[in-house]
């Protein structure tokens, strides 16, 4: 069976979050203790005692996602066998970098720590708001985006996270207006989102512009491995490539459903398995929807690791 991998983004997050597996495994709790180290503040007393709205900050949530799938990696080892790819939601794209090696797991959480400030920034001074369309085709949603898009404001199609469920992102009184056209249009359901700006859309292109300069100071690899790119929905197969693509990313749309689909590609014919690693288990459901043949795994806690390991 080929194994391809992937990896949650923002919204993941909950108090306790990766406690279980730094109390069972040493790999973990080295892992933690050095990205606590690198940050330079304990990290894991956020991740484990919160309170809540510390661990939703940005600037918290990022490098907190990040570090539980990095400590999952570290225990797993080279117990995952051949890996044909790897795709993360958003900041999860960071993640696929450090199981490719691209990225080291402290160079990894410095630089989303330093994007979740530039974010939780640009979302400051241009403040943005966030919904989620379901029941709706992420390209009938993209057309309504347009339309409500104007001098008064810009909403973007942000995630294509299903066939029938994306997230719109942009200027707030657009957001209203597109939320409006996709209920009128036949959308089951639009629910605004609790985020702390317009993310994948272009109001954080003061955030990607910070990026550039944050990324262009970090060694970045070759992955071992190809990384689908959000931005792209191809395979990175360069550090070069995964630099450039990760400043692009803050302000592009994640194409989610493209890159489960170029994850298969890459797979190849045969059996596939999709291995999610890290918090919650959002992108085990998502690709069901997308592909509902494909065998789906998820490695949250370490209940989840132990029974995978064997």
């Amino acid at each position: 069976m080929v194994t391809v991998l992937v990896f949650p983004g923002q919204g993941a997050q909950r108090v306790g979050m990766a406690r279980d597996l730094a109390e069972r495994f040493p790999a973990a709790t080295d892992c933690l203790a050095q990205i606590d180290a690198a940050l330079g503040f304990a990290l894991t007393d956020v991740m484990w005692q919160g309170p809540e709205d510390e661990l939703q900050r940005t600037l918290n949530t990022q490098p907190a996602i990040l570090a539980h799938s990095a400590a999952v990696l570290a225990v797993l080892g080279d117990r995952l066998g051949p890996v044909a790819g790897a795709a993360g939601h958003s900041l999860g794209e960071y993640s696929a970098h450090v199981a490719a090696g691209t990225l080291t797991p402290i160079a990894a959480a410095r630089l989303v720590r330093q994007r979740g400030e530039l974010m939780h920034q640009a979302g400051t001074e241009r403040p943005g708001a966030m919904a989620a369309v379901l029941g709706l085709d992420g390209d009938r949603v993209a057309e309504l985006c347009g339309a409500a898009s104007g001098p008064a404001g810009e909403v973007v199609a942000a995630n294509r996270n299903a066939p029938d469920q994306t997230v719109i992102s942009g200027d707030p009184a657009a957001v209203a207006r597109a939320s409006e056209a996709c209920k009128a249009a036949g959308a089951k359901r639009v629910m605004a989102l609790k985020v702390g700006g317009a993310f994948h859309s272009p109001l954080m292109a003061p955030a990607a512009r910070g990026l550039a300069n944050v990324l262009d100071e970090v060694a970045f690899a070759d992955p071992r491995f190809p990384v689908v790119a959000n931005a792209t929905a191809a395979p990175v197969r360069t550090g070069r490539e995964a630099k450039q693509l990760l400043e692009a990313q803050v302000t592009a749309p994640v194409r989610w459903v493209e890159c489960v689909l170029t994850l298969a590609e890459i797979a190849g014919p045969g059996p596939l398995r999709f291995v999610e690693i890290g918090p919650g288990n959002v992108l085990t459901g998502l690709t069901k929807r997308i592909l509902p043949d494909a065998a789906t795994v998820s490695l949250a806690t370490a209940d989840d690791v132990e029974r995978f390991l064997g």
